[in-house]
This record gives C-alpha cells, structure tokens and sequence, in this order.
C-alpha cells in the first residue's frame, strides 16, 4: 500500500465527472452516469469536504444540514486504490468539525459497510425508516 500525501478541502469546486470518475472508483453505488443528477447531488449538498492526491479527487464527504440539529451524510467514498489509508476517518472528523457537537450525524450504510462505521464512532441505530427512490 502506497502512501499519499492528500489535501483536504471544504466546498472545493468539483465537476460531475470527477464525482462520477471518484462514484465508480470507490465502488459506491450511485448514478454514475447520470451526470446532469450528479451535477445537482453537488449542487444542493450544504457541506462538501473533499480528499486529493494532486489534482485527483480521491474522497469525498457530501452532506445535508440544517447545521443545528442534523446532519445527513449523503456519501463517504473513498477511491479504492486509497482506503484503508484513513481517509475515510478525516472525511467524517472534518465533516464533524463543521457541523458541530449540537447536531446529530446520520446517514444510511451500504450493506457492506455495516461493519466500517461503527470504527468512526457510529452508533447502529434500529429506529430509522426510509421511503426508497423509485429510481
């Protein structure tokens, strides 16, 4: 595993390629090609932190607060080449740091990730309900 030096950026500019390239590289499942719907996921989030190796986008925390009471942590994606490396820790810790300690940090797990958050400091939580997307 190579070591990176990364740079950390809160609301940088990012494209809906460089999201989609960063989607399909971390293997989350989200619309990847759909970059008109990708562009607006940008567009509309409140809170974007962002991880770089140079000039490549290799993480991403993309979220959804009213920054007084919640926070909806929409994507934590990590390019696969760079987990393990704690990216994923520093996403969620800078992410924290902008919202606060009053507001709760919320968001829904792939399946495979059950076992990851918990190591952020996440509590599994057995009262959330969920209307699913049609597509």
């Amino acid at each position: 595993m190579v070591k990176h030096h990364l740079t950390y950026k809160h609301n940088a500019l990012i494209t809906a390629e460089q999201l989609s390239n960063l989607y399909k590289a971390s293997t989350i499942k989200r619309p990847y090609d759909d970059l008109d719907r990708i562009q607006k996921m940008i567009e509309h989030a409140d809170i974007i932190i962002t991880a770089w190796d140079e000039e490549k986008l290799v993480g991403i925390a993309r979220a959804i607060t009213d920054y007084s009471y919640c926070c909806y942590l929409s994507d934590l994606a990590v390019d696969i080449e760079y987990q393990k490396q704690g990216i994923g820790k520093e996403l969620v810790h800078l992410l924290q740091e902008k919202i606060g300690e009053e507001v709760a940090l919320i968001l829904l797990s792939a399946p495979t990730a059950m076992e990851y958050y918990p190591q952020l400091g996440f509590d599994t939580i057995q009262n959330g309900f969920i209307i699913p997307r049609k597509q």
